[in-house]
C-alpha cells in the first residue's frame, strides 16, 4: 500500500524560529517534527503542505522552494506501507501558534540553529541542513 503526504517548515523570518509539532510515541514519549499530513484529492503537494501546516500548528506560510522528499516503510493493522512525504519550506504570513489539532501535542517556535537537536527523525534534521542553506542564499 502506498501513502503520500506533504508538509513543511514554515519560518518566521523575523524570528529566526520554526513552527514545530510535537507528538506522542505509543511510549509516552513527546517527538518533535515537522507538521505533514495526507494530500486530499484535487490538491497539490504544495497547497496540502501549506494546509498541514495551518491545521498543526496554526501558523498561515507560503511555499518558498522546495526541500525534498522522505519515503519510507512502517507497518500499520498488519500491512506494510510505502509512504512518501514531499516537503517544503514556507515563509509565516500570520495566524496564532495552537495545538488544536487532536494528534498534535505541543507546538513550538524553536530557533532554527536549535532545530536540528530538537527534531526526533534523522531524515527531517537532513532536511533543516538543506532549508537552512536555502536561507543563507536568499538572506
Amino acid at each position: 500500500m502506498d501513502e503520500t503526504s506533504a508538509g513543511g517548515l514554515v519560518v518566521d523570518h523575523s524570528s529566526g524560529a520554526a513552527a514545530v509539532i510535537g507528538r506522542l510515541d505509543r511510549r509516552g514519549r513527546l517527538l518533535w517534527s515537522l507538521p505533514k499530513g495526507h494530500i486530499e484529492a484535487g490538491e497539490t503537494a504544495e497547497e496540502a503542505a501549506v494546509r498541514e501546516v495551518e491545521e498543526e500548528t496554526g501558523i498561515i506560510g507560503a511555499v518558498v522552494a522546495p526541500l525534498g522528499t522522505i519515503d519510507f516503510w512502517f507497518v500499520a493493522e498488519d500491512r506494510r506501507v510505502h509512504k512518501t512525504v514531499h516537503h517544503f519550506l514556507l515563509r509565516a504570513l500570520g495566524g496564532e501558534l495552537c495545538d488544536d489539532d487532536v494528534e498534535v501535542a505541543e507546538v513550538a517556535w524553536v530557533p532554527l540553529d536549535q532545530l536540528e537537536s530538537r527534531l526526533a527523525y534523522a531524515d527531517e534534521r537532513r532536511l533543516i541542513r538543506r532549508a537552512t542553506e536555502l536561507l543563507e542564499d536568499s538572506a
